[in-house]
C-alpha cells in the first residue's frame, strides 16, 4: 500500500516535470530569434500525393458549395461569407473545419466546380487565418491539415496559377517548420504520433528534400517503437488509436514505395503487428470492444484498412502487452480488459474498466461496456470513464481508478489517471478440448478498502456457456471493514430485451434474431452445496457509443456485501431459439382508434 501511494505521487511528479520541460522548451523556441525560423525553405513542387483512404461522400460537395458546413451534428450557414470568418459553434467544430479532412468529399465529386471551390476555400484559409488563432494552430489540427492538404493537392493545385501555387507551397513549408519545432513539446501518445506521420508524409511528397526525408523516417520509427507494443496494441490501450494510426500510415507506406524508397523495417513490423489487433477487438458484427476510449466503430474505415492487409494474420488470444484477453469458442466471443492503466502521460482518455468484459454471439452484441459518445459534454465523458459504466464489480460506488480533478491542474494536464491498479496478474488456460479459462485480479481497491478484486472466466468448448466468478479478498482488514458493499453490473446492448425468470433470480436475454441467453447468479463458488441464488435486478442504463447518439438500454445488477457473500458465481447459458423480436425503436406504434 505504501508502494502504491508512492507510485501515485510519482505519476503527478512525472506529469509536472514533463509539463515544466515542455514549457521551458517552448519559451526557448519562442525567444527573440524564433520569428526568423517560422518558415523554412519553400519547396519547388510536390512529387506525389499520399492517398486518403477514408471514406468520402460526393453528395456533400454541393452542401459546401452552398455554404453549409455540418460537422459533429452542428451546421453553420455561411451566407456568402468564408467559413473561416464565422464564429464557430464549438471548438470541436472548429477543429474539424481547420483540419480540412472534409476536402476528400469535394475530390470524390469529380466536378470542375468542386475543384474550384476547394481551391477557393484553401485560399480563404491562407488569407483569413493567422497564427493568433489557437485552434487553427493547435499541433493536432496542423498535423491533420497538412495530411489533408498533401492528400488533396491534385484537387487543390490542378490548373491553378503560379502565384497560388507558390503561396500554397510556402504554407506547406510553414506547416512543416511549425511541426518540427513543436513535436518534442507535444504530449506523448497520439498527438505526437500524428505529427511524426504528417512530417513523414510531407517529406515523401516534397521534391528535393532527401535529408529531411531520412530524418522524418527515423523520427517516425522512434515514435512507432515507443508507442506500438509488441502485440500490436497502442500504449494508450485505446483500440481506436490503432485504426487512426493505420489509416494515416498506410498511405505513407504506399508513397514511399511509389518513390522507390523502401519503407523501414520498423514501419513494416509495426503495421504487421497492428493489423491482427484490428481483428482482435472486432465482434461478430464488426464493431470494436468498448474499452479505454473506444467510441462508435468507423466500420467503413476499418474495412478499408483491413483491405490493405496482405498477411491477414489471425488475431492472438492473449494480448498480454496491451492487457486484453480474447476468448472465442463456437459463435461466442468474450473480450476482457486485464491490464493496468496506461502511463500517466497517455492516460487522458483511459477508463477505470480493469476486469470488465464484453460478450457477443455471432452478430449479436449481448454484454457491453457503455463506451464513449462521438460528441459529448465533459460530464458524459467523466461518466463513461467511471467503473460503473463497465461490466464489472464496483466497491462502495467507487471507481478503481482516480482521475485528476483539480481545476487548476486539469487545464495543464487534462484528466489523466493518477491512481489505480498497479498489479494485475493474469493466468490463462486453453483446454485440449476447446474450453477456455482466464483468471485475473487487480489491487485498485487495496489502498482504499483493503480488498483485492478477482474475476474468473470459463467459456465452454461449444461457446454455449460462460461462467464467471467474482471474488473480493480482504488483506489486513478488520471484520468491521469487511462489510463493504459491492455492485456487479452487466450492461446490455440496446438490441437485447431482458425479462425476469425463475421467480426474479434469473434473467432471459432475447436477441433480435431469436437467439436467447439465460443469466443466473448465486453466492459462493461453483458446486458449493450451501450456495444461495441471488436476486438479479434489471435497471436502466445508457449505451454511449451508438452511431446515432446515446441510446437507452438496460443492465443486470447484483448487490451484495463482502461479509455475507465474498464471492459470486454468475452464468450465461444459450437457450433454444425463440421467435425474433423487433429492435429498439423499430416497434410499430399503436394507432388510436
Amino acid at each position: 500500500m505504501a508502494f502504491a501511494a508512492l507510485s501515485d505521487q510519482a505519476r503527478l511528479w512525472q506529469l509536472s516535470a514533463q509539463w515544466m520541460w515542455r514549457k521551458a522548451s517552448g519559451w526557448i523556441h519562442a525567444g527573440p530569434f524564433a520569428r526568423f525560423s517560422v518558415s523554412g525553405p519553400t519547396p519547388d513542387r510536390l512529387l506525389i500525393a499520399p492517398q486518403d483512404i477514408r471514406t468520402s461522400d460526393p453528395t456533400l460537395a454541393a452542401e459546401y458549395y452552398a455554404g453549409r458546413f455540418a460537422f459533429l451534428g452542428q451546421t453553420v450557414e455561411c451566407g456568402g461569407r468564408s467559413p473561416f470568418e464565422i464564429a464557430p459553434p464549438s471548438e470541436d467544430w472548429a477543429r474539424v473545419l481547420h483540419g480540412f479532412g472534409w476536402l476528400r468529399h469535394l475530390r470524390a465529386s469529380e466536378r470542375t466546380l468542386s475543384q474550384t471551390n476547394a481551391r477557393a476555400l484553401v485560399d480563404d484559409w491562407l488569407r483569413v487565418v493567422t497564427r493568433k488563432d489557437l485552434v487553427a494552430w493547435n499541433t493536432d489540427v496542423v498535423s491533420r491539415r497538412l495530411l489533408s492538404w498533401l492528400a488533396q493537392s491534385p484537387l487543390i493545385l490542378e490548373n491553378c496559377d503560379r502565384v497560388f501555387y507558390r503561396r500554397f507551397m510556402r504554407a506547406i513549408a510553414r506547416h512543416v517548420t511549425f511541426l518540427r519545432r513543436n513535436i518534442d513539446l507535444t504530449r506523448p501518445g497520439m498527438p505526437r504520433m500524428r505529427i511524426a506521420i504528417a512530417l513523414a508524409a510531407a517529406s515523401v511528397s516534397i521534391d528535393g528534400w532527401p535529408r529531411f526525408m531520412r530524418h522524418c523516417a527515423r523520427r517516425l520509427d522512434d515514435e512507432l517503437a515507443a508507442q506500438i507494443l509488441p502485440d500490436g496494441g497502442h500504449i494508450s490501450r485505446n483500440p481506436a488509436a490503432i485504426v487512426e494510426i493505420l489509416a494515416d500510415i498506410l498511405p505513407v507506406r504506399q508513397a514511399l514505395n511509389a518513390r522507390g524508397s523502401a519503407p523501414s523495417q520498423t514501419l513494416m513490423n509495426a503495421i504487421d503487428r497492428m493489423m491482427p489487433m484490428l481483428r482482435f477487438f472486432r465482434h461478430g458484427d464488426g464493431t470494436f470492444g468498448h474499452f479505454n476510449g473506444m467510441g462508435p466503430t468507423p466500420s467503413d474505415l476499418v474495412a478499408t484498412v483491413l483491405a490493405h492487409d496482405d498477411a491477414r494474420g489471425a488475431p492472438a488470444n492473449n494480448a498480454a502487452h496491451s492487457g486484453y484477453q480474447r476468448c472465442a469458442a463456437g459463435r461466442t466471443l468474450v473480450l476482457a480488459d486485464t491490464g493496468p492503466p496506461p502511463p500517466a502521460d497517455v492516460s487522458g482518455h483511459a477508463h477505470a474498466g480493469c476486469l470488465s468484459f464484453e460478450m457477443s454471439s455471432g452478430t449479436n452484441l449481448i454484454i457491453v461496456n457503455c463506451g464513449v459518445p462521438a460528441r459529448a459534454s465533459d460530464e458524459w465523458i467523466r461518466v463513461a470513464r467511471s467503473s460503473a459504466a463497465h461490466s464489472l464489480a464496483v466497491l462502495n460506488d467507487t471507481s478503481s481508478c482516480r482521475f485528476l480533478s483539480s481545476a487548476s491542474l486539469t487545464r495543464l494536464f487534462g484528466r489523466p489517471i493518477v491512481a489505480g491498479p498497479h498489479h494485475v496478474p493474469v493466468t490463462r488456460h486453453d483446454g485440449d478440448e476447446g474450453a477456455i479459462s482466464v483468471s485475473a485480479s487487480h489491487d485498485g481497491y487495496l489502498r482504499r478498502f483493503g480488498t483485492i478484486y478477482e474475476r474468473d472466466f470459463q467459456l465452454s468448448a461449444d461457446g454455449a456457456t460462460l461462467v464467471g466468478i467474482d471474488r473480493f479478498r480482504g488483506e489486513g482488514r478488520s471484520s468491521r471493514r469487511n462489510d463493504d458493499k459491492y455492485t456487479i453490473r452487466f450492461h446490455l446492448h440496446p438490441d437485447i430485451r431482458a425479462s425476469r425468470i425463475q421467480g426474479g433470480t434469473g434473467v432471459l436475454l432475447a436477441c433480435t434474431d431469436g437467439e436467447a441467453w439465460a443469466f443466473s447468479a448465486h453466492s459462493g463458488e461453483p458446486g458449493d452445496p450451501e450456495a444461495v441464488a441471488l436476486e438479479t435486478i434489471i435497471e436502466e442504463s445508457v449505451f454511449l457509443s451508438g452511431n446515432f447518439g446515446l441510446r437507452r438500454t438496460e443492465q443486470i445488477v447484483i448487490y451484495g456485501r463482502i461479509r455475507s457473500a465474498p464471492s459470486v458465481t454468475w452464468r450465461l447459458t444459450r437457450q433454444p431459439l425463440a421467435p425474433p423480436h423487433p429492435r429498439h425503436g423499430d416497434e410499430t406504434p399503436e394507432l388510436p382508434l
